[in-house]
């Protein structure tokens, strides 16, 4: 069988294994997929540790030990889990792992058993060639999908030194950017936004449904508070990888320069708009309220739960100040809480595993530029991050498959990757694990 060919039979598998993660502790089973990949590597010589800091949330870790303890390690952050499926919007059983028409159907084909499967197969090859040059580690991990309290987050404050965390590799990459002169472009993710996960609490008055003359309304008061933060004008970003994303475009010089300031219409960007609006300012998405119960009751509380991304360089401090801002007079009449809070983190681009990167691509694609991306959701990057580390996404999208088309995959009905998709990722992890720890 050909490396492609295990790549693939490993993923299918994975996929079958159905490690759904509700974001709820007992769920995930990642130990199907942990279980599987030890298998995988059952005939190599390669250090093998498990991860279960809470039972059945397995991650996994394969050392492939290097002779020169001088040459640069290679980590590569692959993670089992999958979000939840509604199977009666999918046509396909979203857990066979079927082939349609050149396409694989299931739950996590693309977020991102495809990566982690690559991962695998590039990893169990170099450790049956004998030791490399530099130390290389493939680790399936946890819980990315509840950003990794069980996985990567738990292992990066527990037990750091299990693994290199100074070179990494996850998710994601290699897809194409729509530029306006028609020419090429891979973008690729060298940071991510951070999280500023807020709830607002107000207070009123209770009572009895029947006499409300006179009353605060609590419900009314959450509807002001939810009225004035979807009005909030979070500041565009000012940063390289913002202008060198509008730049890569190619737009004419007005368009550019509008864009860059914050003033300009997002829908140059076609498909990519919601992404570019993203990509370029902190976001406020407003996702749960709740005030009340009995129907006949006046609620004297309520809240309001908002997922705010910050753009790198904003402080949960910023964040606060800018509800505050919003709210204007009724700042004084809230509570805001903060929930999940965690920074942005960006790599440089540049050092020895960027240059990989960027070879990799050139030698696959030559006439793509690489333009570097911040991501607009999370992974388990950020961690190697946290230690020190670098960590690019890298995979690798046929021509003509967009970052638009690769982001609608994600947590999507009838998920689905295209097997060229798959062999042009097997073929570049290939080549550039080799750059790097042979």
């Amino acid at each position: 069988m050909t490396l492609y060919d295990d790549t693939l039979q490993l993923l299918r598998q994975l996929i079958r294994n159905a490690c759904v993660n509700d974001f709820t502790g007992d769920t995930g089973y990642e130990y199907r997929n942990a279980n599987t990949l030890e298998e995988f590597f059952a005939d190599t010589d390669v250090r093998i540790r498990r991860f279960e800091p809470h039972p059945g949330r397995v991650s996994i870790a394969f050392t492939v030990d290097g002779t020169d303890d001088a040459a640069e390690p290679l980590t590569l952050l692959g993670h089992t889990d999958v979000v939840p499926v509604d199977e009666s919007k999918w046509t396909v059983d979203p857990f066979a792992a079927e082939i349609i028409d050149g396409k694989l159907y299931g739950r996590g084909s693309v977020d991102m058993l495809f990566m982690t499967a690559t991962m695998a197969a590039v990893t169990r090859e170099v450790a049956r060639a004998g030791r490399p040059r530099g130390t290389l580690t493939f680790v399936g991990l946890a819980d990315e999908e509840a950003r990794g309290g069980w996985g990567a987050k738990w292992i990066s404050e527990n037990e750091p030194d299990a693994f290199s965390w100074k070179n990494c590799l996850s998710e994601t990459a290699g897809s194409h950017l729509p530029l306006a002169d028609g020419s090429d472009a891979l973008a690729i993710n060298v940071g991510e936004k951070g999280a500023a996960q807020r709830r607002i609490t107000v207070v009123g008055d209770a009572g009895h449904g029947s006499t409300p003359f006179g009353k605060d309304f609590t419900v009314v008061k959450l509807g002001e508070v939810a009225r004035r933060i979807a009005a909030a004008e979070p500041p565009v970003l000012a940063d390289d990888l913002w202008t060198g994303f509008v730049e890569a475009f190619r737009f004419d010089p007005a368009t550019e320069v509008a864009l860059k300031k914050g003033d300009g219409d997002y829908d140059v960007f076609g498909n990519l708009a919601a992404h570019a609006h993203a990509f370029s300012h902190t976001t406020i998405s407003q996702t749960v309220a709740h005030a009340g119960g009995p129907i006949n009751v006046l609620p004297s509380t309520g809240y309001l739960e908002m997922d705010i991304r910050p753009t790198p360089g904003t402080s949960q401090d910023d964040i606060d100040a800018l509800l505050r801002d919003a709210l204007g007079d009724l700042a004084e009449e809230v509570t805001i809480e903060r929930l999940i809070s965690e920074p942005a983190t960006v790599s440089p681009t540049e050092g020895p595993l960027w240059d990989a990167v960027v070879s990799t691509y050139h030698e696959l694609m030559p006439d793509a530029q690489v333009v570097p991306v911040c991501a607009t959701g999370g992974s388990d990057l950020r961690f190697a991050r946290r230690l020190g580390g670098v960590g690019y996404g890298f995979a690798l999208h046929a021509p003509g498959r967009d970052l638009a088309e690769a982001n609608r995959q994600l947590h999507s009905h009838d998920e689905h990757l295209y097997l060229e998709d798959l062999e042009l990722t097997v073929a570049a992890y290939q080549k550039l694990v080799n750059k790097m720890v042979r």
